[in-house]
């Protein structure tokens, strides 16, 4: 098939890249030139496990090409808009980035051509999408269908999850639509129909209320995080006590500093918006908000309190994690950054070090802070560790080395993927998240 995607960030130029992998001959549009020049010599925006090779490949056997030029969609079966929906000052998305990629891929798309909305949007925002391509399709004498299809990719895991789906939902209006997208997801729906159709509406909101039941298991776990510390209780065996429930299961229940990223904060803030735009509440959502932003809070004040007891000055503190999470160098929304801000703001001295984020970090702090490629050295006559990121690289640290080379005593696991006893045994104090009482 030929298919356009419209956009070139994470979503699109996963999507992009995935369906030309399977034989699609997709062309991805992107209204920055410099993103199109930089795709088109062989390097990505992104840094994404697996996808520089897929573009590549892809690119090289002539199934993957980008431009900024929109009247490629002339030659389309389908074309996806894949664009980022930021949220506005009151938390809702903001859609004007969907309905000008629209409209302008109907200005050109043919006639039967589907039109396939795949970015995050509130509910009903298909449907004005179809409602403003109506008339441009008319005018010019084609029929243009509108659908829904959400993305459900893990940063760090998206190639994966996109080439093996383990649900493919589509929200459409009509059967040429579904005919149609079975038609392009057939490679990846072989062996067991993965294809969940439903409409429009059905589709958008599925998508939201996904990521926000995962980020309420997060701060629930939070939530029991904290009473854990005042009676002295390990969340880490909670967690295996209620995760061994079938009902339940294990995953996202790990207590932390709390979620960030480009998804979780976002979709939480849009679902509480669109409900208060229809004249109703989700408290159960607006709570999963609140506790996030509090948790965060809450650790950072720990680790302050500490710094103020620490006599020598300046005080040095290493970070070891600047992503949101392992496998991406994303740091929207990510927890090093207020609380690196906090630091800086107590006239601390950072040191930081990540695997793959250190050169988006350095567009945030320039060189308010220092940047060193491996982890141990970073803690050179630190006075306190604080582990943001569960990196691989970071879970078995040589921690007699590491003890021997800071000044300070402190470690701070805002992950819990160390033990305090194997700590101790080195001569360091550990703080993790509702480990038992604090020491």
């Amino acid at each position: 098939m030929q298919i356009c995607v419209v956009g070139s960030g994470y979503v699109g130029l996963v999507t992009a890249a995935c369906l030309a992998e399977v034989g699609h001959h997709v062309t991805g549009i992107d209204v920055d030139a410099g993103k199109v020049e930089m795709l088109n010599e062989g390097g990505i925006p992104i840094y994404e496990p697996g996808l520089e090779s897929l573009v590549a490949r892809n690119r090289q056997q002539g199934r993957l090409r980008f431009t900024t030029d929109y009247t490629v969609c002339e030659e389309a079966e389908a074309v996806f808009i894949a664009v980022g929906t930021p949220p506005g000052e009151d938390g809702s998305a903001d859609l004007q980035y969907v309905m000008a990629a629209s409209e302008s891929a109907a200005a050109y798309a043919p006639n039967g051509c589907l039109l396939v909305v795949k970015s995050t949007v509130p509910v009903g925002t298909t449907d004005r999408v179809a409602d403003a391509v109506l008339p441009i399709a008319e005018k010019r004498g084609v029929r243009i269908d509108v659908a829904f299809n959400p993305e459900f990719l893990r940063e760090g895991n998206a190639v994966d999850d996109f080439l093996k789906p383990d649900r493919i939902i589509i929200g459409v209006a009509d059967d040429d639509a579904e005919a149609l997208l079975r038609r392009m997801y057939g490679p990846f729906n072989r062996n067991r129909d993965r294809m969940q159709v439903m409409n429009r509406r059905s589709a958008e909101l599925s998508k939201y209320a996904a990521n926000c039941m995962l980020a309420t298991r997060i701060s629930f776990m939070n939530e029991l995080a904290r009473l854990c510390e005042r009676v002295d209780a390990d969340i880490e065996q909670v967690r295996q006590g209620i995760g061994s429930d079938p009902r339940i299961g294990p995953h996202f229940l790990y207590a932390g500093i709390g979620y960030g990223g480009s998804c979780f904060p976002k979709d939480v803030s849009a679902l509480i918006a669109t409900a208060k735009a229809n004249d109703t509440r989700l408290p159960v959502v607006e709570a999963v908000y609140e506790v996030n932003a509090t948790q965060r809070q809450w650790f950072i004040d720990r680790v302050m309190s500490a710094v103020a007891t620490i006599t020598e000055k300046p005080v040095r503190a290493a970070v070891w994690g600047l992503a949101f999470k392992p496998g991406t160098d994303d740091m929207r929304e990510a927890p090093s950054i207020d609380m690196i801000h906090a630091l800086l703001e107590a006239g601390v001295d950072v040191v930081a070090h990540d695997p793959v984020a250190m050169e988006v970090a350095n567009g945030i702090w320039g060189d308010r802070i220092r940047y060193v490629g491996d982890p141990v050295a970073a803690c050179q006559g630190a006075d306190i560790l604080i582990v943001l990121t569960e990196w691989l690289a970071f879970r078995e640290p040589e921690w007699r080395k590491l003890a021997g080379s800071m000044r300070g005593r402190w470690v701070f696991d805002a992950r819990n993927i160390y033990e305090r006893s194997e700590l101790q045994a080195h001569g360091l104090s550990y703080a993790g998240i509702g480990r038992g009482r604090a020491v």
